[in-house]
């Protein structure tokens, strides 16, 4: 695991606190240590603050993006919405805001590393992912809850799938709309609306919901998988 991060008294309490949940910590306090670091080490996952002496954090994770598909979580003290938008649409997996608890650090981690695992296995070849009560089959465009088979419009799968491709993951209302409109033409409005009838058609499944993240996007939360 690399921690990007330039308080010392801030990566002393998370390399002590990882450590003892049998975690391999690498730390670098700059943006260009972590780059180097990520093609030396090869990490697994990537702790990253947005608040770094030579670069910014974005940048970072945009250069980490280009490079690789590993879990990032950003960690900020920042309250700037738009800043952890920006984040998650560069393609951070998930945010943790300062101050944190290390429960809720290790669910984002534990979520994120399964995440990586759903992306490397189940959807590398296309085979149907099951989520709690949920199925989904992309090849035959099938969605069953606890069984039942229930219909969803093409935009409805669209965004179902955009979810659950990344199960626990905040996406913002961009990265959606990317997926569901890929030629344009979507609005929070009317992401709000398929989110409104996807919510209804799915709401018995078990151990599934579909959260809101007010002003930022949606996650798809799957029970024991966080």
């Amino acid at each position: 695991m690399l921690v990007i991060e330039d308080d010392p008294s801030v990566a002393e309490v998370l390399t002590t606190a990882l450590g003892a949940r049998d975690h391999t910590v690498i730390v670098t306090r700059t943006g260009e240590a972590a780059l180097r670091a990520i093609v030396a080490a090869h990490p697994d996952v990537v702790l990253l603050d947005l608040g770094l002496p030579d670069m910014d954090g974005l940048e970072v994770c945009r250069r980490i993006r280009q490079r690789s598909t590993l879990p990032v979580i950003v960690l900020t003290a920042d309250g700037d919405e738009a800043r952890k938008v920006e984040a998650l649409d560069l393609g951070a997996d998930d945010y943790v805001t300062k101050p944190f608890s290390m429960p809720e650090l290790m669910a984002r981690l534990r979520a994120a590393q399964r995440r990586q695992q759903v992306s490397n296995d189940d959807f590398a070849s296309r085979a149907p992912l099951q989520l709690g009560g949920l199925f989904i089959d992309t090849d035959a465009h099938l969605v069953s809850v606890d069984g039942a088979r229930v219909h969803l419009t093409q935009k409805e799968f669209a965004l179902l799938a955009a979810m659950a491709r990344r199960p626990n993951a905040l996406l913002t209302h961009q990265a959606i709309m990317d997926a569901v409109w890929p030629s344009g033409g979507g609005t929070t409005e009317s992401l709000r609306v398929h989110v409104t009838n996807l919510r209804r058609k799915v709401a018995d499944a078990t151990g599934v919901e579909v959260q809101t993240e007010p002003g930022v996007g949606y996650r798809l939360v799957v029970s024991g998988a966080a």
